[in-house]
């Protein structure tokens, strides 16, 4: 089978990544979606003892699950690889660094094998709002300024497309559902500043390899805070984050029904009248 087209310069990130954390990252996204899994783990009837948090933030994520009262988690590198043992877990986290990988499905089939029967997987990465407001005037700038358009920001997928991931990777009961995290910046250069502590920049393999023109940024700037200012001279950033919860299949788990093998009709469980489509309704 052909491997999915490299779109990212992997050892590149690893190296961002490294120099974000040695310099003191920004880690506010990664907490409160930390946190937001926590929450959700919570609400899961059933204690983890052996969880796995694949994460470039490992200490931040683990912490989190210790808070949901699961087991000392295992927290391999966010590696196309995932040193994971197979059937070895019964609760997978993918924190934050799905959106970089160049083959996300073969991570979801990593983290599958990786579960236990009827073991959770939860995955939280960007999705398709994220830093719209960015890639909107970073466009505009360039094809004002150079009359064209370079691939400066990361493409992100859209929910829909990311949920049907976990069918493909074979997980059961699977759900995707999003949240929006908007956060305020003082100017352009401060929200591209945290996006380098946070690891986040560009590391496209297509990626052009010289800096910025400052007379972009300055009209990327301006165009910022026409568009997304504040009334208080601020500019807002989107963050959307996607959360991805699928199972790893077992036999004793709720399938759903095949089409018209339903007992009960749904007027019979209403305790209306059903009528024959175009039939009149009656006293």
């Amino acid at each position: 089978m052909p491997s999915p087209p490299a779109l990212f310069d992997l050892d590149l990130l690893a190296r961002r990544r490294e120099r974000a954390g040695r310099n003191g990252s920004a880690d506010f996204l990664h907490a409160a979606v930390a946190e937001e899994i926590t929450e959700r783990l919570k609400e899961v009837n059933r204690r983890f003892t052996a969880p796995a948090v694949v994460s470039p933030r490992p200490a931040l994520w683990a912490e989190a699950l210790a808070a949901a009262g699961a087991g000392p988690a295992r927290t391999p590198p966010p590696e196309e690889t995932l040193a994971l043992g197979e059937a070895a877990h019964d609760l997978v986290v993918h924190g934050l660094a799905l959106h970089w990988s160049n083959d996300p499905v073969g991570q979801l089939v990593q983290a599958r094998r990786a579960l236990r029967p009827d073991g959770l997987l939860l995955a939280a990465l960007f999705g398709g709002e994220t830093l719209h407001e960015l890639r909107t005037v970073l466009a505009e700038a360039e094809i004002e300024i150079l009359g064209g358009l370079s691939p400066r920001v990361a493409p992100v997928g859209e929910i829909r497309a990311l949920g049907s991931l976990l069918q493909r990777a074979g997980l059961a009961l699977p759900v995707a559902d999003s949240r929006r995290f908007e956060v305020s910046y003082p100017s352009l250069r401060a929200l591209m500043r945290d996006l380098r502590a946070m690891g986040e920049t560009n590391v496209m393999r297509d990626r052009l390899r010289r800096p910025l023109r400052r007379d972009m940024l300055a009209r990327a700037a301006e165009l910022y805070g026409e568009r997304f200012g504040t009334e208080g001279g601020r500019i807002t950033a989107t963050f959307e984050v996607i959360f991805l919860t699928g199972w790893a299949p077992a036999p004793d788990q709720p399938r759903p029904l095949r089409p018209g093998s339903a007992r009960t009709r749904l007027a019979e469980a209403l305790g209306t009248i059903e009528r024959s489509a175009g039939e009149p309704a009656g006293d």
